[in-house]
């Protein structure tokens, strides 16, 4: 619905990237999930931002989205708290890395699992998302300084998207994947919910029931407006695939 998405499996992505950054690329990376769509839906500028991002498909709302619209799913479920961990324990590369985002002590915390779970890469730097406009140039200062060339940014969406945009350059980083909550869930500020219920695609559901507060909006509004979205997505693609197979009779 004007996002492009990589429909790849997720050995497939974790190879591309590799490649990609091989080649000299600079890549800036994130996920798709209902809500950032109602977000890009509502906000054209970061609709437009996206076309410069690989994005990765997150969550179950995408992947039926992509059966109505296109008559096949995404191949895996790429979720961005898994994946980011699955692409640093899979990749070729050794990374330089450097946290941003989350409260304070939280980037902290979540670098120090890091380390622990994935001694090939090398944590180079964090910094909490409590910064001032005036302390961005500081913040970016200290992230070329650190030498890191892989940026972890945990700010929420379209924030963290946003900084990626317009920062990544400056910070001398080959690549910059926004990641949402992983920070609170590395440092056991949020817990995850169980196994079981991820494998059922209702993760959405468990994070509703311990934060119903912030996140009502977001899953009780914002999950039917995607699927009404989609909806009405249907008919314009139904009318364009008729189109076509009525060239190709013509032809």
């Amino acid at each position: 619905m004007g996002v492009p998405v990589l429909a790849a499996p997720g050995a497939d992505v974790v190879a591309e990237i590799d490649a990609r950054l091989a080649a000299g690329e600079q890549l800036k990376v994130t996920y798709l999930n209902a809500h950032a769509s109602n977000l890009a839906a509502s906000d054209k500028e970061f609709l437009a931002l996206l076309q410069r991002f690989t994005v990765l498909n997150d969550g179950f709302g995408v992947d039926i989205a992509a059966r109505l619209l296109n008559g096949v799913a995404f191949p895996e479920n790429l979720n961005g708290t898994d994946f980011t961990l699955r692409l640093l324990r899979t990749t070729s590369r050794h990374f330089r890395i450097f946290l941003l985002g989350a409260k304070p002590g939280v980037a902290e915390d979540a670098a120090s699992v890091i380390e622990a779970l994935l001694p090939q890469h090398m944590v180079v730097g964090s910094r909490d998302g409590y910064f001032v406009a005036a302390g961005v140039d500081d913040v970016v200062k200290e992230i070329k300084a650190s030498g890191a060339d892989l940026l972890l940014v945990a700010m929420g969406n379209p924030a963290q998207e946003f900084w990626i945009d317009e920062h990544l350059e400056a910070t001398g980083c080959r690549m910059a994947m926004a990641v949402g909550a992983l920070f609170d869930f590395l440092a056991a500020r949020v817990p995850r919910a169980p196994l079981a219920v991820r494998q059922m695609r209702m993760e959405w559901a468990f994070r509703l029931a311990l934060e119903p507060g912030r996140l009502w909006r977001r899953y009780l509004i914002g999950n039917p407006l995607f699927l009404a979205r989609v909806a009405r997505e249907m008919p314009k693609r139904r009318a364009h695939a008729d189109a076509a197979r009525e060239l190709r009779r013509e032809s």
